[in-house]
């Protein structure tokens, strides 16, 4: 028999088998010895059906995997020499990115031509492309504004539109005549402002083949250009500098200021911010308010603060993500929808030998530099809360005290 007709004839002993329990059984519903027996028959009838099936079953697969041939034959045409994946070129080609470590390690006496695909404006040579997307993971590790931000490569003054004023509809009797709403615009100007860092190398390590330059400078300038920046998009006067989210003129929003921190304040702070922009939003916290803000607790005497058990999560305020920063202000608590704070990224990042200017002492020294700006489009998409009186002086003074 073939596995279909096996599966028939199962499916047939099933139906019987089930057919004969409903017309034995007594008032009670129960089977008398004899048809139980019977039935116990039937069941191992439909059992070794199952065990027929499932080795036929097993038999053909085996077959089929038997039958499969034991060499593939080569069915598609050979790939033309033009169809390999085209060499890189410019900064991102290994010639570039050694280039620039030989001129590292000889103090720039060394200069292969190919660096000179990327000779800077202002001097110096542009990073290689590597070496520019690890610093710029170097400061998204770092710099948290980098990861909440929305970030843009500019190549000129990058005009950003922004609503100023929106049409209203209105309700209007039938035949009524329509009124207009202007709507009006403004825009922001993101700009490039440089940002530079220079560290120095002595020259026993630089001429040290075993001395990993490469990433120590790019760890070094990474840190320190994070710092620098994180700090700005927090604090910058958007004076030579990016405009700051906690800036009194263009920062976020001040939703309200008071002398001591409660919790209906930070809940007052959530819904300060209007719905649509709550979805996506955290809080931005200096760490000194941390432990004052760990011993709230709501009506209900739970704490407000959920710490994170799980690596690299952030813990959680209300139930809304928190990120603590050193720049962060001990008087303010920023909640609010980060993406609307843009930041513009200027060209790419150089490196420049300083010449002679620590030859003196038997060292060497290397400037990373940038241009970049930042600023809020929308003021209302981020809300702060201003901390005056005894519980700013009290984090004060703790910050002080370390």
């Amino acid at each position: 028999m073939t596995i279909l007709e096996l599966r028939e004839a199962r499916n047939k002993a099933w139906q019987g088998a089930k057919a004969f329990v409903e017309s034995k059984r007594d008032k009670d519903g129960l089977l008398s010895e004899e048809d139980a027996k019977a039935y116990a028959d039937m069941e191992k009838k439909i059992k070794d059906y199952s065990v027929e099936i499932e080795r036929m079953e097993q038999m053909e697969a085996l077959e089929n995997e038997l039958n499969k041939p034991v060499n593939t034959p080569i069915v598609t045409k050979p790939m033309k020499a033009d169809g390999k994946d085209k060499a890189k070129t410019g900064r991102a080609s290994d010639e570039y990115r050694e280039g620039m470590l030989k001129a590292l390690r000889s103090n720039f006496k060394q200069i292969s031509n190919v660096l000179q695909e990327g000779v800077d404006a202002d001097g110096g040579y542009l990073v290689p492309e590597e070496y520019d997307s690890r610093l710029i993971q170097a400061l998204e590790d770092e710099n948290i504004m980098r990861k909440l931000a929305t970030r843009i490569s500019t190549s000129g003054e990058h005009k950003i539109n922004i609503a100023a004023t929106k049409p209203a509809a209105a309700w209007i009797e039938e035949g009524g005549a329509l009124t207009f709403g202007d709507a009006t615009f403004d825009q922001i100007l993101l700009d490039a402002h440089k940002l530079h860092v220079a560290i120095k190398v002595t020259e026993e390590l630089l001429y040290d083949n075993a001395f990993g330059l490469e990433n120590y400078i790019i760890d070094q300038f990474g840190k320190a250009l994070a710092n620098a920046e994180e700090d700005a998009f927090l604090n910058g006067t958007g004076v030579g500098q990016p405009l700051g989210l906690f800036a009194e003129t263009g920062g976020g929003t001040v939703a309200k200021t008071v002398s001591a921190l409660t919790a209906d304040e930070i809940i007052n702070l959530v819904y300060a911010l209007k719905r649509a922009y709550r979805k996506d939003a955290s809080f931005i916290i200096n760490d000194q308010l941390i432990a004052q803000i760990r011993t709230l607790k709501d009506n209900n005497g739970a704490y407000m603060w959920q710490p994170s058990y799980q690596f690299d999560e952030p813990d959680k305020l209300l139930g809304y993500d928190v990120h603590t920063s050193q720049f962060a202000p001990v008087d303010a608590i920023a909640f609010g929808d980060y993406s609307y704070y843009n930041i513009g990224d200027r060209g790419t990042r150089s490196f420049k030998q300083l010449t002679e200017l620590f030859a003196g002492n038997g060292m060497l020294g290397y400037v990373a530099k940038e241009r970049v700006d930042g600023k809020l489009i929308l003021p209302e998409a981020v809300q702060i809360l201003k901390i005056t009186g005894a519980a700013k002086a009290a984090v004060t003074a703790k910050t002080a005290s370390k």
